[in-house]
């Protein structure tokens, strides 16, 4: 079992930069690949990145590639989303999400996840 706590969300202007953390407790966290999703409001959950167990493998939706980077460090039980050039468009709550297998960009393929952190981008 694997229990996942967002961390990091706020109130940012257009153009600016955050990093979300996501802390991770219970048993072998470097044995979950792990993903951030994100949901805005009347939408969908999308995926927006990935990471495998070892962390040497990063996946990207296309609308935050180069801007966004998905890292984790094992030894914290941590996983980080660092987001630059935010948009009005990235406002939703992010979730983080811990897999028992590889990586996966569908959401119904992980099996454990956080509460959420609120990301708001004003223009």
């Amino acid at each position: 079992q694997v229990q996942l706590v967002e961390s990091g969300g706020g109130l940012v202007q257009a153009g600016g930069s955050l990093r979300l953390s996501c802390a991770a407790s219970g048993r072998t966290f470097s044995n979950y690949a792990m993903g951030w999703f994100r949901q805005a409001p009347g939408k969908e959950r999308e995926f927006v990145a990935t990471i495998n167990r070892s962390g040497d493998l990063t996946y990207y939706a296309n609308s935050v590639k180069a801007r966004f980077t998905i890292s984790r460090d094992n030894a914290k039980n941590t996983v980080y989303l660092q987001m630059n050039s935010l948009k009005s468009e990235d406002t939703a709550v992010y979730y983080c999400a811990a897999r028992r297998l590889g990586t996966a960009t569908v959401q119904s393929a992980y099996n454990f996840w956080g509460q959420g952190t609120q990301v708001t981008v004003s223009s």
